[in-house]
């Protein structure tokens, strides 16, 4: 007997301005009104914008990148209500499948302004550019930095459930004061992305005024907090699970944010392989699980699809906590991960690319990444595993150095 077809709860239309759309939404807030109901172990396909919400487009220049409105990225799809759902229970997540649109086999990764994100080398790379891949079947491929292609670990950035008012609370208080004391120590970067009216889209919520409190108290979706939200997980794939909490009755589940592949850290910001994407979904409860399991934050079970890279085919890089100044740092595991990203640029330029080709090359692939030392002071040791195989020729240290692989092409400018 046929299956009935799985039903998509949530459409949307990539022709059309993603805040003129209802089910979708930019902030996090408990009375975004949810779009659509689900019970626990329906399977559903819910229809998502790329992270940008439709600013970037499939060109060879990065006009579209320059114009982005950092307000309004992250378009996110939901909120779902989760028939049972109550305070305090888990919801279950799991990923049946996720794909590209059948006629948008495309995406990109791109450099933002510096000064509207948090780009890891935004001070060293701070011209925006981007670079197109093309999909085909599983593998990605770039006109823009050639000589690579690999499969890709199609993964949500962003899972999350609606905060109830006092955790919502919680996190604009922290937050906030992150913010103020590092104005009062002069730091020239932003530290957080505080809640702002600007760009911000209430989904269907039917009234002015409730879109306004929304609009003004919302927080913003850019880093993952206890509810789940941009986690950016490269192994969030197909056949994974994860267990949220739960923080206003109907849960309130969101996701969006799709990535065609990531390497570990997203490094550039916009840096995994951005998409529009299709995905598939199963949601469960476990009642009561956050007291009854001590799970406060979200717990992730990976799926079991990924690339296959012999373990002597990683080439790895290692950063210590010495910055580029030869300034020591005590344990400083992200100056770590600086150092040793910086050192596989510089290996890969002898090559012929660009360090903006390389940048954006190693925040999109499936580039592994561990802490391997944190407590031998003074350094903090992470190791950067560079896949040899998504590369057409020979990148293996040899005598003789690098051969240079001609004419490299660039990026879209």
């Amino acid at each position: 007997m046929a299956k009935d077809p799985i039903p998509t709860v949530i459409k949307v239309d990539l022709k059309k301005p993603y805040h003129e759309q209802p089910g979708l939404h930019t902030r996090w807030h408990p009375e975004i009104p949810f779009y659509c109901k689900v019970k626990p172990g329906e399977v559903f396909k819910v229809e998502c914008f790329d992270s940008s919400g439709g600013q970037v487009f499939n060109t060879d220049d990065a006009d579209d990148i320059k114009n982005v409105n950092p307000m309004g990225i992250h378009c996110l799809s939901g909120p779902i209500e989760v028939e049972g759902a109550e305070p305090g229970d888990l919801l279950i997540m799991e990923i049946q499948d996720v794909q590209p649109f059948p006629d948008e086999p495309w995406g990109y990764t791109a450099i933002m302004d510096p000064a509207k994100s948090s780009a890891f080398l935004g001070d060293i790379y701070p011209n925006m550019q981007k670079a197109i891949w093309d999909f085909n079947g599983i593998f990605a491929s770039s006109r823009h930095i050639p000589h690579v292609k690999f499969p890709g670990f199609i993964h949500p950035g962003i899972i999350g459930t609606l905060p109830s008012y006092e955790m919502m609370n919680i996190w604009k208080e922290r937050e906030s004061k992150l913010v103020d004391f590092h104005a009062s120590i002069n730091t020239p970067h932003t530290v957080a992305a505080l809640p702002n009216p600007e760009g911000a889209y209430a989904g269907q919520a039917v009234s002015a005024e409730l879109a306004k409190k929304i609009a003004e108290e919302g927080v913003r979706t850019v880093p993952p907090r206890e509810h789940g939200g941009n986690i950016d997980i490269k192994n969030l794939s197909r056949g994974a699970k994860a267990y949220l909490p739960v923080y206003v009755k109907g849960a309130g589940f969101s996701v969006g944010d799709i990535h065609f592949s990531e390497g570990d850290g997203e490094i550039s910001f916009c840096g995994a392989i951005e998409m529009h994407g299709i995905i598939t979904l199963k949601l469960g409860l476990i009642k009561n699980g956050m007291k009854d399991l001590s799970i406060y934050n979200p717990v992730f079970l990976p799926g079991p699809v990924e690339a296959h890279y012999g373990p002597s085919r990683y080439l790895t890089f290692q950063g210590i906590s010495v910055d580029e100044s030869g300034k020591q740092h005590f344990l400083d595991a992200k100056v770590a991960f600086r150092q040793a990203v910086l050192n596989a640029i510089e290996y890969l330029k002898k090559f012929g690319y660009t360090g903006e080709q390389a940048y954006l090359l190693l925040s999109a692939a499936p580039v592994e990444t561990h802490i391997s030392s944190i407590v031998d002071i003074p350094n903090s040791c992470v190791s950067y595993s560079i896949p040899a195989d998504i590369f057409d020729f020979d990148i293996m240290p040899k005598e003789g150095g690098p051969t240079p692989q001609g004419d490299m092409g660039a990026t879209a400018k």
